[in-house]
């Protein structure tokens, strides 16, 4: 099962972080650090998997990584998941989201991070994995995309109609309307 699905840059900063078990925030914290010191120290010749920290659940665990660009990207697994199972994955996650932002950077993950959220939540839901077909993930995604448009067109239907509503000059038809006399409004001014 996944525990924990961390991106962070080369500087330790968390770009995406993602637990499936109940952790205090300053036991996430301190998963971080402890994650970003353990990989970061590696040599980019070495293998992509090393045994878990003490925070995260020590010799059950193991942290799965792959290093792109700028990017740590580390799954927490425990030991049922296979490591090279994991690694297809990080591929099919970091290949999904270069096709979804055309050439991902990091600057995505900050300012897309509902989106990047929704990619993770088609391959992987409560730490067991979902979907590895990048196709199907992709297809997914245009989908929610497709029906947030109409719901963006829906949701400017209430802009639309003030527009219009101000664009018929209201002030000017009331003062131009013609109310024709009541008999009985005179009657009523000469009783007073």
């Amino acid at each position: 099962m996944i525990k924990a699905i961390l991106v962070f840059n080369n500087h330790g900063k968390p770009r995406l972080l993602k637990f499936y078990q109940h952790y205090s925030e300053e036991q996430q914290q301190q998963i971080v650090r402890e994650t970003f010191q353990l990989v970061s120290k590696r040599d980019d010749n070495v293998c992509n998997f090393l045994e878990g920290g003490t925070l995260i659940g020590g010799n059950d665990y193991r942290l799965i990584y792959r290093h792109y660009a700028t990017l740590y990207f580390i799954f927490c697994v425990d030991s049922s998941e296979s490591e090279l199972g994991i690694l297809d994955l990080i591929q099919v996650f970091v290949e999904t989201l270069d096709r979804c932002f055309e050439n991902v950077c990091e600057l995505d993950l900050i300012f897309h991070v509902d989106k990047v959220h929704h990619i993770l939540g088609e391959l992987v839901m409560g730490g067991m994995v979902l979907e590895t077909n990048m196709s199907e993930i992709l297809l997914r995604i245009q989908e929610q995309e497709k029906l947030e448009k109409q719901e963006a067109g829906i949701s400017a239907a209430p802009a639309r109609a003030v527009s219009a509503v101000k664009s018929m000059n209201l002030p000017q038809q009331i003062k131009d309307l013609k109310l024709p006399d009541l008999p009985g409004l005179s009657n009523l001014k000469n009783a007073f």
